[in-house]
């Protein structure tokens, strides 16, 4: 019976005993659910952040970017050339004052006088043209399609309207468009307005910058600035939303606070009717920025390239680069 007893005793202290001994390492399994979950955070990618043109950029993604099915799967933008030497330096870009020389006809609007042009459906789309002789220029730009039914308007200042003279393309889908102008400004300033019919067919001016440039979103209520050298005599700027209506300023500035151009803009759908214009840029330091005046539920995509680049210098200068102006 003493025997019985002390094996008992043993028994029950074998598993005590196992608590000072070493244990062998056990392998964990994780549920595979858990391990899917864990691969897609690591291949998670920011296209917001790329198209913002982040500079820092981390590791993972970059390794992850390498491999063919990375690439395959993550949509970037399209990487043009943005340096100088894309913009065309020859004849195949003109400026707006030499453009305004080969239009077929233009028209003169008195100041608080409103002219319209209605065009085919073949049109695709119209280019407007807007000087004067010197002056400012107020006026109120709008692509009408039917009875009170405004698609897109835009509102234009320029401080000089033969120095820097306004030139915007409007997309014109569909039938019944017109294109309105009114002069909101006084009698004794009239400008000069100009039209040009484009029934090619071919891509807009807008799709063919934003596939040839490093585009940018602007959030809502954000504000995008771009400086350019002196040897840039103008600028293209495009705006484009993915089918929301679009609220955007674009300002030429030379100089803090010294605004030579400014366009007001709105677009009933962004992607159908995207904006495109061509900015004069004379003179040195000037900057275009571009504000996002809706609020944050409505980004739009902005592209900025240069549209033509003189590379000698102005002999009109005096020396040392001095400029009246």
């Amino acid at each position: 019976m003493k025997f019985y007893s002390n094996i008992l005793a043993i028994c029950a202290l074998a598993p005590v005993a196992n608590a000072f001994m070493v244990q062998p390492p056990k392998t964990v399994t994780q549920p595979r659910a858990f391990q899917t979950q864990a691969l897609k955070a690591d291949n998670n990618y920011s296209y917001l952040g790329n198209l913002n043109a982040d500079d820092t950029k981390s590791t993972s993604t970059t390794s992850k970017a390498s491999s063919p099915s990375a690439a395959a799967s993550i949509p970037k933008p399209s990487t043009g050339n943005s340096s100088l030497t894309s913009a065309k330096k020859s004849g195949d870009n003109t400026s707006t004052v030499e453009a305004f020389k080969t239009l077929p006809g233009t028209i003169t609007v008195q100041g608080g006088a409103l002219r319209t042009c209605s065009f085919d459906e073949a049109v695709d789309r119209v280019t407007v043209y807007l000087k004067t002789e010197g002056r400012p220029l107020n006026a109120n730009v709008e692509l009408w399609q039917g009875p009170d039914n405004t698609p897109q308007k835009m509102s234009v200042y320029l401080e000089d309207g033969s120095t820097r003279p306004f030139r915007a393309t409007i997309e014109s889908p569909g039938s019944s468009n017109a294109v309105a102008i009114r002069n909101t400004g006084q009698m004794e300033f009239p400008l000069t307005a100009g039209l040009e019919a484009d029934m090619s067919g071919e891509e807009s001016p807008a799709e063919l910058l934003l596939a040839d440039s490093q585009f940018r979103t602007v959030q809502g209520g954000a504000v995008y600035t771009t400086p350019f050298p002196p040897s840039v005599q103008s600028v293209q700027v495009t705006l484009k939303s993915d089918g929301r209506p679009l609220n955007a300023r674009v300002e030429l500035l030379q100089g803090p606070n010294n605004n030579k151009q400014v366009m007001e803009i709105y677009t009933e759908d962004g992607s159908e009717r995207p904006f495109y214009v061509v900015i004069d840029t004379p003179g040195s330091g000037n900057v275009v920025r571009i504000v996002n005046t809706a609020t944050v539920e409505f980004p739009l995509t902005a592209a900025i390239e240069p549209y033509l680049v003189e590379d000698a210098a102005d002999e009109s200068n005096g020396p040392g680069g001095m400029l009246w102006s």
